[in-house]
C-alpha cells in the first residue's frame, strides 16, 4: 500500500513550513493529490522531490531555476540533457565560490604564520 502524508507530517519531516509548502504548490513546483475532503495528499516521491528542492537551495540555485529545472523534469527523460545543464552550472559556480574561499582561508593562514615569527623572534 502506497505511504501518504498529510501537509503537516511532510512540513515535519521536510522542515518546510506549511505556508512554503503551500507556496511552492502556487509556484507548480509541488503537485499533491486531494483527497475527497480536498486536503493535501503527499507521497514518498513528493518528500523525495522536496529533499531535492531543499538540497538544490542549499546549493544556492535559485528559486527560478528550480522552477525550470521542474518543468523540465515535468517532460520526461527528452530533458535530463538540459537538466544536468542547470546542475552542472550550479556546481561551476560552487567550484569558484570554493576557490575564493580557498583563497581567504591561505590569507589567514599566511596572516596567522607571519604573526608567529613575530612571536618566535620576540
Amino acid at each position: 500500500m502506497l505511504k501518504t502524508y498529510k501537509i503537516s507530517e511532510i512540513a515535519n519531516l521536510t522542515d518546510f513550513s506549511i505556508p512554503t509548502l503551500r507556496y511552492y504548490e502556487d509556484l507548480g513546483l509541488l503537485r499533491p493529490a486531494r483527497s475527497s475532503n480536498n486536503y493535501r495528499i503527499f507521497t514518498d516521491q513528493d518528500l523525495k522531490w522536496l529533499e531535492f528542492i531543499k538540497r538544490a537551495k542549499a546549493t544556492g540555485l535559485p528559486l527560478l531555476k528550480i522552477i525550470e529545472y521542474a518543468k523540465l523534469r515535468e517532460q520526461g527523460d527528452g530533458t535530463i540533457k538540459a537538466r544536468m545543464a542547470i546542475l552542472e552550472q550550479q556546481e561551476q559556480l560552487l567550484c569558484l565560490e570554493k576557490e575564493k574561499i580557498q583563497q581567504h582561508i591561505d590569507f589567514l593562514k599566511n596572516k596567522k604564520t607571519h604573526y608567529s615569527a613575530l612571536l618566535v623572534a620576540e
